[in-house]
C-alpha cells in the first residue's frame, strides 16, 4: 500500500477534518470473558497484530502531482503500542460508564501527521466485561474496509475454501470506440448527478442542525434480529427497511420531547452505499455512493411509517446507486484533488442543504469473532457527524442482534439517552403490530 495515491474522495475526507468536525469512524466492540482479563497481555497482542497490518503503519503525505493529491507513506517512527491505550473504569456510579468514556474518546480528533487510527482497551465494566474502542479516519477506508482492519486485530478466522477456477477467458481489450463511449457516458452521468444535487437542495433550517462543538455523546442500542424478522414476516420489506422505520419512530418521539414539530414532515437521511467490487479493489480506500431517503417522522402509525420507508427505498434502489442526488460521493471522487483542498470545508458546511443526518449500515459477516479466545458479544459502529448536524446513526448486525451506534453533537444534544430509549420504544410498537 506504500506509495498508493489517495482517491479524490479520500482527500475530501482529509480536508473536511477540523477540531469540531473530526472525520473518523468508530466502533465499540464488547467482550464477555469467562475469567480474569489480563490487560497487559491483550495490549501486547493487539500491538503485534496492528504492526502486521499495512494500513495501520502508514500516514498520508502530500504528493507533487497531480496538484493537491496525497499518497500513503510508511511512517518511519511507527510504533504500534503508541496507538493503543488501556483504561480501567472506576466511576461505575454513572448510568452507562462505557458510553460516557467512549463519548469523551470519540470527540478527540486523530493526529493527521501520524497513522490515522487509535485503539483503547477498556476494562472494569459491569459483570467483568471489557471493550475495544477502535477509531479509524474516514480517509483511510469506508465501513466495509474498516471491518477488514478490525478483523485483522482479532483472532484469525477459518479460511473459506477457494472456488475452483472457472476456466473462462480474460475479457477482450477495449477498442478506442468503446473507450470513447465509456468516457462520454461517464461525463453524462456526472452531469446528471450534479443536476440532481442542485435540484435536491432545500432550506438549511433543519430540526437536527447543531453549532460547532468538540463534545460528543454516544448511545448503544441492541435489538434482537428475531424481532426484526418477525416484523418483516408481518409487513414485508427488508431488514434495513424495518430498522429505518424504527429509527424514524425514535426520531419522531425525540423531536416531540424536545418541543419540535414532527407532524407533516420528513427528515432526509443520507444512506451510504458501498460500490466495492470483489477484486483487490477491496483493499483501497472509500468506494461509496449513497441514497437520499425521506424518513417519515410525520407519521404516528408505525406500520404506515414502515410502508412509507419501503416505498422510498424501493424508489432509490430502482434508480440505482449511480444516479440521483445521493450519488454525490461518486461525483466527489471524480473531481481533481485540488478542488477538495480549496473547497471541501465550504462544501461540508452546505451538507444541511442536502440531508439532515447520516444513517449507515456496516457489514459484519456472521463469523464467530474472538480476541485471545474470548467471544465478541457486541459490535456498535459510529459514523462521523457532518458539519452542523446533531445526530449520526450507524447499524451493524452481528449474530443474533442488531447493534445501533448513536453519535450526537454534545452542544445540541444534552442527553442521547432519550433517543436511545426512543429506539427501543419504536421497535416495541412496531413489534406489537406483528
Amino acid at each position: 500500500m506504500s506509495g498508493l495515491q489517495l482517491s479524490a474522495l479520500d482527500v475530501a475526507f482529509l480536508c473536511l477534518e477540523s477540531e469540531t468536525t473530526p472525520m473518523h469512524m468508530g466502533a465499540v466492540v464488547t467482550f464477555r470473558p469467562h475469567g480474569q482479563v489480563h490487560a497487559r497481555e491483550l495490549t501486547t497482542l493487539l500491538a503485534e497484530r496492528a504492526a502486521r497490518l499495512p494500513k495501520l503503519r502508514q500516514r498520508p503525505r502530500t504528493a507533487l502531482f497531480p496538484p493537491g493529491a496525497a499518497i500513503w507513506a510508511e511512517d518511519p517512527d511507527f510504533v504500534a503500542s503508541e496507538h493503543i491505550s488501556h483504561h480501567h473504569l472506576s466511576s461505575l456510579y454513572e448510568p452507562d460508564p462505557l458510553s460516557a468514556y467512549a463519548s469523551r474518546w470519540m470527540g478527540r480528533p486523530l493526529d493527521t501527521g501520524k497513522p490515522l487510527w487509535d485503539l483503547h482497551l477498556v476494562t472494569g465494566l459491569p459483570d467483568g466485561e471489557f471493550a475495544l474502542l477502535l477509531k479509524l479516519h474516514h480517509a483511510l477506508t469506508d465501513g466495509a474496509g474498516a471491518y477488514a482492519v478490525a478483523v485483522g486485530l482479532l483472532d484469525e478466522l477459518p479460511r473459506a475454501p477457494r472456488r475452483p477456477h472457472s476456466g473462462s477467458l480474460p475479457p477482450s481489450p477495449r477498442s478506442p470506440v468503446d473507450a470513447v463511449k465509456e468516457a462520454v457516458g461517464s461525463t453524462l452521468a456526472q452531469a446528471g448527478i450534479a443536476s440532481s444535487v442542485v435540484r435536491a437542495t432545500r432550506s438549511p433550517l433543519s430540526p437536527l442542525s447543531a453549532p460547532p462543538s468538540t463534545e460528543r455523546r454516544l448511545g448503544l442500542v441492541r435489538l434482537e434480529t428475531a424481532e426484526i424478522r418477525r416484523i418483516r414476516r408481518a409487513h414485508g420489506g427488508t431488514a434495513n427497511d424495518v430498522v429505518l422505520a424504527i429509527l424514524s419512530g425514535a426520531l419522531r418521539e425525540w423531536m416531540i420531547n424536545r418541543g419540535q414539530r414532527a407532524d407533516d414532515r420528513t427528515l432526509r437521511a443520507l444512506i451510504p452505499v458501498s460500490v466495492r467490487g470483489r477484486s483487490a479493489e477491496q483493499l483501497g480506500g472509500n468506494k461509496l455512493s449513497g441514497y437520499l431517503c425521506e424518513l417519515p417522522v410525520g407519521l404516528d402509525d408505525p406500520v404506515e411509517r414502515l410502508l412509507a420507508v419501503q416505498r422510498e427505498m424501493s424508489r432509490n434502489k430502482a434508480a440505482g446507486p449511480a444516479r440521483g442526488a445521493g450519488a454525490f460521493p461518486l461525483l466527489a471522487d471524480r473531481m481533481p484533488p485540488m478542488l477538495h483542498r480549496l473547497g471541501s470545508k465550504a462544501a461540508g458546511l452546505a451538507a444541511p442543504l442536502l440531508f439532515d443526518l447520516v444513517v449507515t449500515t456496516v457489514p459484519v459477516p456472521p463469523n464467530r469473532l474472538t480476541l485471545d479466545g474470548t467471544k465478541v458479544s457486541g459490535v456498535y459502529p459510529f459514523v462521523p457527524l457532518a458539519p452542523r448536524q446533531a445526530i449520526g446513526i450507524a447499524v451493524a448486525t452481528y449474530r443474533d442482534s442488531v447493534h445501533i451506534g448513536l453519535q450526537a453533537n454534545g452542544a445540541a444534544v444534552s442527553d442521547v439517552g432519550s433517543l436511545r430509549d426512543g429506539v427501543l420504544k419504536s421497535a416495541s410498537r412496531l413489534l406489537d403490530t406483528a
